[in-house]
């Protein structure tokens, strides 16, 4: 669905405030908001401006960072909760990016008390919606969305999720696709040398044991088959393991003798390299364990570059990938991801009607587009009241 266009009229936003974590913190959410807001400037919004949540033990100085930061609310600080409060009253609307565990308290409950004292319409992404909640998940999700003007899942089945088995406003719930960058490149997925990609912060649940053990199975057909994963350890697996998991990898990749066809790279990638590495890639490979997995930016970024994607069943690829961009697998399934595989670095007609099918859903997930439909919910509101945005 196209947005709708925007315009200072009826309401005359001009500023809004983002709270969230925001880079050079390594998650989802950081990059999530660093794009949101590059998509609201480049719509014509006056001034955007972010609220940084971090933890107590962040060093990163305030002046260091973007200059769209004003604000830091470092947990476990109350003095600095109140100063974030009155920083998001400052602005016309507030923008918040939620998930378990970002905030501080028990399940992020400490929110409640920013966002009860917010004035100003509160737009509130809900990044995690889980399925079997705790009785306190529920609880705080559910205060979220009540003392939001609007709650956005970004899938369809977050949208169903949320008004069958959560006591909230259907109203207050619409849907607003993941937003990604569109790529300058429209070449093709390379052919020849078949070249996989698996990317985003590693960690168990990530799968990609599965998808070592899939090359093994495919190394000696296809000779020249090379899988790449890129991206660093989780900070928080880190902290509680180390690199135990990266090291386990390796050493599989060792006893299956495909170290020669499995590479790991741990570097740093702005966004303009992300996107040079998915100009090499034949195939984005997302193996992941979770059969819960509403939301993943991975996979969008993957289907907004035109790259035919493997990926196991998670709810998220299972709706985006119905359109033909992509082929789905049973979780914990090497032979099923090798065959998937197989299948689309053989045949370059399937990658061809891969590519195409992927680039029709692009324009709908990019950020400018993504960041149309967020303004109108608050400058629109009346045309917005009866309605609710589908992907």
């Amino acid at each position: 669905m196209n947005a709708i266009p925007i315009g200072l009229a009826p309401n005359s936003i001009k500023s809004i405030g983002i709270l969230s974590t925001f880079p050079p913190t390594p998650c989802g959410l950081a990059t999530f908001s660093s794009s949101l807001l590059r998509g609201l400037e480049s719509i014509g919004v006056e001034e955007v401006n972010v609220v940084r949540v971090v933890d107590k033990d962040d060093d990163v100085k305030i002046w260091d960072l973007d200059r769209h930061v004003i604000s830091e609310w470092q947990l476990g600080s109350e003095k600095s909760q109140f100063q974030t409060t009155n920083v998001l009253n400052s602005h016309d609307a507030v923008f918040v990016q939620h998930e378990f565990g970002i905030f501080d308290g028990v399940d992020g409950d400490n929110v409640l008390k920013v966002l009860a004292q917010v004035h100003a319409p509160i737009v509130t992404t809900l990044h995690t919606v889980p399925l079997h909640p705790t009785v306190h998940q529920r609880e705080v999700l559910e205060s979220v969305i009540d003392l939001s003007h609007t709650a956005v899942a970004m899938t369809a089945m977050a949208h169903q999720r949320l008004v069958a088995n959560y006591d909230v406003d259907p109203l207050k719930i619409m849907t607003i696709p993941h937003g990604a960058t569109l790529p300058a490149f429209t070449n093709d997925p390379p052919i020849a040398v078949p070249q996989l990609l698996t990317w985003g912060l590693i960690g168990p649940g990530k799968g990609i044991e599965h998808a070592i053990r899939a090359i093994s199975l495919l190394h000696n057909e296809h000779p020249d088959i090379h899988y790449l994963v890129a991206g660093r350890t989780h900070p928080k697996v880190l902290a509680y393991e180390g690199e135990k998991y990266r090291h386990s990898l390796i050493a599989l990749t060792q006893e299956l003798g495909v170290e020669d066809h499995v590479t790991f790279d741990d570097s740093y990638r702005s966004l303009d390299e992300l996107l040079e590495l998915l100009a090499h890639t034949t195939c984005v490979v997302l193996p992941y364990d979770s059969i819960d997995q509403i939301t993943s930016g991975v996979l969008v970024d993957a289907i907004a570059a035109g790259r035919p994607i493997v990926a196991t069943k998670f709810p998220h690829a299972v709706e985006l990938l119905s359109s033909g961009s992509g082929m789905l697998c049973p979780h914990k399934d090497p032979r099923a991801l090798a065959h998937a595989i197989h299948e689309v670095i053989s045949s370059p007609l399937k990658i061809r009607q891969m590519h195409l099918a992927s680039t029709e859903l692009a324009e709908v997930h990019s950020w400018n587009n993504v960041a149309a439909r967020y303004f109108n919910i608050v400058n629109h509101p009346l045309s917005l009241a009866a309605s609710a945005y589908s992907l």
